[in-house]
């Protein structure tokens, strides 16, 4: 597992706001991103018609290369996550080596269908707990337990990325960027 690593999961239908806060958050922090399509196709357009140029498709990409694994949520872009076995198997192996897996708004669903949330504090875009069955849902903006990190949407995106940030890079790094961003939202 190269340290520092993330790989954040594109299919079609994604939230744009999440995706490309997380990728620029994470990349200020000196995380290497790697953006991964959930097809062969590196382009990928997002729920509100923007379109993205992946790195490489999920088929493709070694979950033993990352220790960080980013669901942005996005409707249909969660679907359609959710139903690959390619995403929950990749999601069960960065998990089961160690790694972490985070996800935000609708995404949760796809931790759920990886079979990642039971029992476990979670939180989502209001009105998905419904989805998560088996997890406790606490409704905060920015939720973790153990080494699952779940937040609620886009105008959480900027918080949970730097909250990812603190988590797995560390703390020093987490402070810095955020006073550079002029960041003064909820503590992260």
């Amino acid at each position: 597992m190269n340290k520092h690593s993330a790989a954040v999961l594109l299919a079609p239908g994604f939230e744009e706001t999440e995706a490309v806060t997380v990728i620029d958050v994470l990349r200020r922090a000196n995380v290497r991103v790697i953006l991964v399509s959930l097809h062969a196709d590196l382009e990928v357009t997002g729920a509100h018609d923007i379109v993205v140029k992946a790195d490489v498709p999920l088929a493709s990409l070694d979950s033993r290369t990352v220790e960080l694994a980013v669901v942005p949520g996005g409707m249909p872009g969660a679907e359609n996550l959710a139903a690959s076995p390619l995403v929950t198997a990749f999601l069960n192996d960065v998990y089961g080596n160690g790694g972490w897996v985070a996800a935000l708004c609708a995404a949760p669903i796809v931790l759920h269908a990886a079979g990642l949330l039971t029992g476990r504090r979670v939180t989502s875009y209001p009105g998905f707990e419904c989805h998560l069955t088996g997890a406790q849902y606490t409704g905060e903006r920015v939720e973790q337990d153990d080494r699952i990190i779940t937040s609620q949407g886009p105008g959480t995106a900027l918080q949970f990325a730097l909250y990812v940030v603190k988590t797995v890079v560390g703390s020093d790094t987490c402070k810095k960027l955020a006073a550079a961003m002029m960041y003064s939202g909820p503590d992260v």
